[in-house]
């Protein structure tokens, strides 16, 4: 989408050599002009150095690129995986910067404090007055805490402005994933991308699942483990919700389509957590990010179409936050379990979904292992939700 002055761009390439893929994905989105920003969301299986310089070639040698590896990837003509996905914006009113963090001995807190440290300036002249702005953050979430990459950046920004992201799809052994800045690849790292706009930026943040009665107070827990639900021992509480009296954890989680899910109550709807483990000695529970001791909690339950309305639903929201502009482009940040519940069709139809809400404006995305969404409070971890990012 382009107005006089500025422009967003899509594209999308599965070609299986990784420079060709990279220039197409990026020739598509760029379509000869000139980005302040690449964002660039690609498989773990492709040559990622190879395919950034691809980008390169199509972006010119100013413009920042900035990415992560993925569990696949969107884009206007549908989603898939082993692919690349490129999204780029340009022109007048919009300023970027970068900033890559490592986790290493420093933990997720301290890396998404530095990584936050892109915004320094953004709101100051020359140059860099952006009346909106917001903190796209592209992070490892397999290596610890991937929630406190969110209350690091939270630490050094409060809450003026808003973070969104995603967290990178793992590499072929599981246990890494990759970051990109410039034509760098990163690993056990997080990229700040500060983004700012002279017209507004939109977030919708959806999931469609709904809540099973009754809730449930999280009486202790540390982390993502949780040790007791009102009292009684974690695991033996999710056994019987789901009629497993006196069973073992292997009967919530091997051979099931999709683990449980516990909705966090937020203001403004719950915070999906999957339940991904047990320990069948200590009766506890662990989920794939933080849920605070104290926390009121219900499981949770999604039907298909619950789900593809999930996508419309953040799409819709994400234009509302434009005050009434014309939307240029999206960015979307999607869960890689939701891809995983709804299949190669489901996908497809999500994708669909997607376009019906957004109309003619492009988008681009990825699959990830937890998405960041936050616009109120100091948390904003997420998973099985579809963040959206809309610019004007």
């Amino acid at each position: 989408m382009q107005t006089p002055h500025r422009w967003f761009g899509a594209g999308h390439s599965t070609a299986a050599d990784s420079a060709k893929a990279g220039a197409e994905a990026a020739f598509s989105a760029i379509n000869g002009r000139t980005p302040a920003v690449v964002f660039v969301f690609a498989s773990h299986r492709h040559d990622l150095p190879a395919l950034l310089m691809g980008v390169r070639d199509e972006a010119g040698p100013h413009a920042l690129v900035v990415g992560a590896s993925t569990l696949g990837e969107l884009a206007n003509d549908g989603a898939g995986a082993g692919g690349v996905s490129v999204g780029a914006l340009g022109g007048e009113g919009f300023t970027a910067r970068a900033r890559v963090a490592h986790i290493g001995d420093a933990g997720h807190r301290q890396a998404g404090a530095e990584a936050a440290e892109a915004m320094a300036g953004m709101n100051s002249p020359p140059g860099m007055n952006s009346p909106h702005s917001v903190l796209i953050l592209l992070a490892d979430g397999l290596s610890g805490d991937p929630h406190e990459v969110v209350r690091g950046a939270y630490s050094v920004l409060g809450a003026a402005v808003p973070l969104v992201g995603g967290f990178a799809g793992g590499g072929s052994d599981g246990a890494r994933t990759f970051q990109f800045v410039g034509d760098a690849v990163y690993t056990d790292a997080v990229v700040g991308v500060a983004l700012g706009s002279d017209a507004p930026i939109g977030i919708g943040v959806a999931h469609g699942w709904r809540r099973l009665e009754p809730p449930m107070i999280v009486t202790r827990s540390s982390g993502g483990r949780i040790y007791e639900l009102d009292d009684e021992p974690a695991l033996d509480v999710l056994l019987r919700r789901n009629d497993m009296p006196g069973g073992a954890a292997a009967d919530l989680f091997d051979g099931v389509d999709a683990p449980p899910a516990l909705g966090l109550s937020r203001r403004n709807g719950e915070d999906i957590r999957v339940i991904h483990d047990g320990d069948d000695v200590e009766r506890s529970i662990l989920g794939m990010s933080d849920v605070p001791q104290g926390a009121l909690c219900w499981l949770m339950e999604a039907d298909h179409e619950a789900l593809i309305q999930g996508a419309t639903e953040s799409c819709l929201e994400a234009l509302e936050g434009l005050g009434g502009k014309v939307p240029l482009g999206v960015l979307a940040f999607d869960c890689g379990a939701r891809r995983g519940r709804l299949g190669p069709e489901g996908m497809q139809e999500e994708m669909a979904a997607m376009r019906s809400a957004l109309g003619n404006t492009p988008y681009a995305g990825f699959y990830t292992s937890g998405e960041i969404a936050r616009v109120r409070g100091a948390l904003g971890t997420h998973h099985l939700t579809l963040v959206t990012l809309a610019l004007a």
